[in-house]
């Protein structure tokens, strides 16, 4: 299991009150979200191994490069990802407490967790299961090797497994296929802008019918007689968008062969620092999440204290 641990961080501090807080008034509502949400997946779906993949670099300069207005909207006026103030104090307390606990936790250098996710996925050699609530990780999903993800959808408790036939009922297009469909369609929420003027239907009608980019753009490239879906308005937007055609692939396709170092990835049967774990569960009043995380993974009930 392949914890896209950004997307549920913030999932959780939207979707558990800031009224949730440590026995000082800080808020603690992300870091009992994220360990409660755990907690219920670990219970539901019984993975052998667990990882908190980490964006050790939210915005990297390789996706900037290739398309400068990648996620430029969500970029603080002091630089650096735009955070809302009662969540940024609780990401170190999250990491302080994956370490106590034993989960491991990976980033990499110039890369986002779902580079960290896609490299996993991809050298996993059994199934695997991406938790996101990122679209963009849609493109893992492979039937054959057993890697689905499961969506949260709403809140921190709705969860949709998302499988190659998920993606076709969704969208109308092949289950591995989503990248070339983004790409093309675009996604206002990372400042990916799509092609002008085609939208999910033609997107998908156009991948149906010549099987990815490089087959849609190799028949604009040849088109003589247009004819639906290549008709002669979509070739127009479609030579229009060349430049951004060119760019986009390297902004959506996830990496899926980057550095990581060797991972100890077991699920961990007790702490790794029981009095460090008791600390922090004391110091920021999240026993009972800890308590629920423990018991989901076997843990002795007096291991957080």
């Amino acid at each position: 299991m392949l914890l896209d641990a950004a997307s549920l961080y913030f999932r959780a501090f939207y979707g558990v009150p800031t009224s949730v807080t440590s026995p000082d008034g800080r808020p603690v509502n992300a870091v009992r979200g994220f360990l409660d949400m755990t907690a219920r997946l670990i219970t539901a779906h019984g993975p052998e191994r667990l990882v908190a993949c980490w964006d050790d670099d939210w915005r990297p300069a390789f996706r900037v490069t290739a398309l400068p207005s990648y996620k430029a909207h969500r970029v603080a006026p002091e630089g650096g990802e735009e955070v809302p103030d009662e969540l940024g104090p609780q990401v170190p307390v999250l990491v302080d407490v994956l370490a106590a606990a034993g989960i491991a936790r990976v980033g990499a250098a110039g890369y986002e967790a779902d580079d960290v996710i896609g490299t996993l996925a991809t050298r996993a050699a059994g199934p695997v299961d991406v938790v996101t609530g990122d679209r963009d990780l849609f493109q893992l999903v492979d039937d054959a090797r057993g890697v689905r993800v499961l969506y949260t959808a709403r809140g921190i408790t709705d969860i949709e497994r998302v499988d190659e036939a998920a993606v076709t009922a969704k969208y109308g297009i092949p289950g591995r296929s989503y990248a070339d469909f983004a790409v093309l369609r675009g996604d206002p929420s990372d400042g990916l802008p799509g092609v002008a003027g085609i939208g999910a239907k033609t997107a998908a009608a156009l991948i149906c019918e010549f099987g990815d980019l490089a087959g849609i753009r190799a028949a604009a490239g040849r088109a003589v007689v247009p004819r639906a879906p290549l008709t002669a308005a979509v070739l127009k937007k479609l030579h229009a968008g060349a430049e951004y055609l060119d760019a986009a692939p390297v902004v959506v396709a996830v990496a899926r062969d980057i550095d990581l170092p060797p991972l100890q990835d077991a699920l961990p049967r007790r702490p790794a620092d029981p009095g460090a774990l008791a600390a922090l569960a004391a110091a920021h009043g999240i026993e009972s999440s800890l308590k629920r995380l423990g018991a989901a993974l076997g843990w002795p009930a007096d291991a957080v204290g």
